[in-house]
């Protein structure tokens, strides 16, 4: 059995272990070698009125002559025109991408989900500001020529101002009124007209 100094002492040793640590944990923050301390790393956030302005001009309505650049403008502007949702917007910028700028309101219809309607709400409101011409030559070089009196809906949508619902207008008018001759009988499709004839020069091949 333990005499009453043993017992002093260790409570001695206690204390004085429990008066180093606690010191250690005040005045030495250094860990011991080979320790791994854990530090939160910080991470920089936004402020909230950053946030705030931010949302507050997307969701501002455009004023009257007010134009978005179509050919630069980000998919939250373009959200901003009339009868542009995020979806939609999202599909513009991936197809500018993939296909270069549209340099005109009628070349916007190549965009699935873009059709006559949208388009003349967009009107007053959309501005271009890219050449599409050196992007189409670059294209062209790339894929070469569309067959169109063979060619499949998916094919004749890849074609600038050409999107799945012209596409579609084609096939339909070629199963009914028979094959192409020449470029010029694509008139006949509804849909498609001088401007979208003209950017489909060196990209088809007719008959």
């Amino acid at each position: 059995m333990a005499s009453l100094d043993d017992r002093r002492a260790a409570l001695l040793l206690l204390a004085l272990a429990g008066v180093g640590l606690g010191v250690r944990l005040v005045t030495d923050r250094t860990a011991p070698p080979g320790a791994v301390a854990y530090r939160p790393v910080a991470v920089p956030r936004t402020p909230a009125e950053s946030v705030a302005a931010r949302a507050a001009r997307v969701a501002r309505p455009l004023a009257p002559g007010e134009r978005v650049d179509v050919d630069r403008a980000p998919a939250e502007e373009l959200a901003r025109l009339p009868r542009i949702g995020p979806a939609l917007a999202a599909r513009i910028v991936s197809d500018r991408a993939a296909r270069g700028p549209f340099g005109s309101l009628a070349a916007l219809e190549r965009v699935a989900g873009i059709g006559p309607a949208t388009l003349e709400g967009l009107r007053p409101h959309a501005a271009f500001s890219g050449n599409p011409r050196a992007a189409w030559h670059r294209a062209a070089a790339d894929v070469g020529r569309v067959r169109v009196n063979v060619a499949s809906a998916a094919e004749l949508a890849t074609l600038p101002g050409i999107g799945p619902r012209l596409a579609a207008a084609i096939l339909e008018d070629r199963a009914r009124r028979g094959p192409y001759r020449r470029a010029d009988d694509l008139l006949r499709v509804p849909g498609i007209g001088p401007t979208v004839l003209r950017r489909l020069e060196g990209r088809i091949s007719v008959p």
